[in-house]
């Protein structure tokens, strides 16, 4: 600053040359390049995070944050290069390395959608699920109503794409008052003219819709079936609070930083499998409503719907803790929408409170099928040490020690698993094809991978791979568990039993049910259960009376057998799980059930 002085005072001015001006200019670039990066150099600061963002341990703090203070006000040139920095983002938020990393990371994130650059390739962001961008989807039934309670002025129908726009004007009339159809039936305005008129200048025309078949004169399932054969196209506008990917945390008491490089080995499933999670706590319905919001917007905000989060059960969820930043929301279904049978749940995986991936699972007989997803932002990290705590989990609270996989998580039909060598990701871990030519398939690829370890299988060969269950026992082998038992041939056969005795009559055939069930098992009166409790009673009847042996059984076991009944309609279906296993006679009645009925 002196010697800048100095030489403004200095009584002779010399003429400049072009040397100190390319000077200054190389200076500022460097600046720039250290402060706000454009262009070229901005990709490549980015390129060199990319490379480091499964590195931990040694420097790999150090540089990170290097790389991040430029990013922060760096100005990236392609929309694909804004949504990889956020994703990165996302991922050092449930992976961050020290506390100074984290806070880099918060800070960036909480401004994302300030970003000129974003702001500048917005169009090209949507459904990404960043904040300040939009979402497409056509949304399910729930989660659709879910959408129009908290944010109806935020969702708008896209009429461009709206291929069944006629079905809905055909529903019209069914959904306002008698009073408005006179001119419903007269004037053509059009399917998006009626809407626009009759919702008013306070609601969105989407918020009319969902909201107007939500009220229909029918039963929930009938509803919702009307809403998602509409198909309707929902964009949902960005705004302070919308799910976005960006926002998306659970609050965590104390974080684990990832000092140490990442797990990567293949965990014995059978071993981990039998390790109980450090914690279960059962969240508050307050708490429960939370966490079932954060689940359904990790789904809203990567188009995709899930029945389990969409109608989960407040009152049924809880924390597992396995430590080291890693939780499960383990949510539960209302009773209403229960399976007959199996117990269906969902699992929100949270890393450091910041939601990684999610897992369906339906228990019975002491078995799970298993539906195992990592969002893509968070693949190549810990898939497989996280599915070992995923069993764990499943075998802490429904007591299960046999395991599942489906074929669309294979790869049937799921080009997404195929690309990702699902099929192979499983085998390695130990599952295994009980289906004959699947065996041999699989022990063919192993000798070439033998003979060859660079040999991938065809696209073709995962195809047919994925073409049947696989499964992991942790005991013996056994065939009574999902996948290998078929249990939904218990719906065929009371099907069966109620079109010979009532035919078209099933109002008829529930009463009678209901009464002769009460009979064989006992029960004098069900006006002090719970709602849910009569529910599942009305529903399970008509089994009850096909049951092969009821008769015979113990005052003991069939008051067992109310309670086994009642727990499916109580407030934690895994207690029906745990309630069916601990009962042979009615456990083994079941099976006897539907391995005798055909299909």
């Amino acid at each position: 600053m002196r010697r800048a002085a100095a030489a403004a005072r200095a009584p002779e001015q010399r003429p400049r040359s072009a040397a100190p001006l390319r000077a200054k200019r190389r200076a500022r670039r460097g600046r720039a390049a250290g402060g706000r990066a454009r262009g070229a150099a901005a990709s490549l600061l980015l390129r060199r995070l990319a490379r480091l963002r499964l590195a931990y341990g040694g420097d790999a703090a150090a540089r990170k944050l290097a790389l991040l203070r430029p990013l922060e006000r760096a100005a990236l040139g392609r929309a694909r290069e804004v949504e990889r920095l956020h994703e990165i983002l996302c991922f050092l938020r449930a992976y961050p390395d020290d506390p100074p990393v984290l806070a880099r990371v918060e800070r960036m994130l909480e401004r994302f959608a300030r970003r000129r650059d974003l702001r500048r390739h917005r169009a090209d962001l949507a459904d990404t699920g960043i904040a300040g961008t939009v979402i497409h989807f056509p949304f399910f039934a729930e989660t659709a109503r879910w959408l129009a309670r908290r944010w109806p002025g935020r969702l708008a129908i896209e009429w461009g794409s709206f291929e069944k726009s006629e079905q809905l004007e055909a529903l019209l009339p069914h959904l306002v008052p008698f009073a408005e159809t006179a001119g419903l039936d007269e004037y053509d305005y059009g399917t998006r003219g009626w809407v626009r008129l009759l919702k008013g200048p306070r609601t969105s025309d989407a918020a009319f819709v969902i909201q107007r078949l939500a009220a229909l004169a029918a039963g929930d399932p009938l509803r919702e079936t009307l809403h998602d054969r509409l198909d309707m196209p929902v964009l949902l506008s960005p705004g302070p609070d919308t799910p976005s990917r960006t926002r998306a945390k659970w609050p965590v008491a104390r974080l684990a930083y990832q000092a140490r490089p990442l797990v990567r080995a293949r965990p014995d499933l059978r071993i981990e499998a039998r390790r109980a999670p450090l914690a279960v706590r059962a969240a508050p319905p307050a708490e429960g409503r939370r966490l079932i919001a954060l689940a359904l917007e990790a789904m809203v905000t990567r188009s995709r719907d899930l029945d389990v989060f969409a109608y989960g059960d407040p009152r049924d969820v809880r924390l597992v803790d396995f430590g080291d930043g890693l939780q499960f929301a383990c949510i539960g279904c209302r009773p209403e929408r229960r399976l007959l049978l199996e117990a269906v749940y969902g699992f929100l995986t949270l890393r450091n409170g910041v939601p990684v991936g999610y897992v369906l699972n339906s228990a019975l007989y002491r078995s799970a099928e298993l539906a195992y997803n990592v969002f893509e932002s968070f693949r190549g990290a810990e898939a497989a040490a996280i599915y070992a705590q995923v069993l764990a989990m499943t075998r802490a609270l429904f007591g299960a020690d046999a395991f599942t996989i489906f074929p669309y998580q294979l790869g049937a039909g799921n080009h997404e698993a195929i690309e990702s060598g699902a099929w192979w990701f499983y085998q390695k871990l130990g599952f295994r094809p009980r289906d004959p030519g699947a065996r041999r398939l699989m022990r063919r690829e192993l000798a070439r991978m033998a003979a060859r370890p660079t040999h991938r299988s065809s696209h073709a060969t995962l195809e047919r791979l994925a073409e049947h269950n696989v499964y992991l026992h942790l005991g013996r082998e056994r065939g009574d568990v999902i996948g290998l038992l078929p249990v939904a041939r218990a719906g065929i056969a009371v099907s069966r039993a109620l079109a010979r005795r009532f035919g078209a009559d099933r109002e008829r055939a529930v009463r009678e049910c209901r009464r002769e069930a009460a009979a064989l098992l006992g029960v004098r009166a069900t006006r002090r259960w719970s709602a849910g409790e009569r529910l599942a009673w009305e529903r399970w009847a008509p089994l009850v009376t096909i049951l092969p042996g009821v008769a015979r059984w113990s005052a003991e076991e069939r008051h067992a057998a109310i309670a086994v009944i009642r727990a499916k309609g109580g407030v934690r279906e895994s207690d029906f799980v745990r309630g069916f296993d601990a009962h042979p006679k009615l456990r083994h009645a079941v099976r006897d059930l539907v391995t005798k009925t055909r299909e």
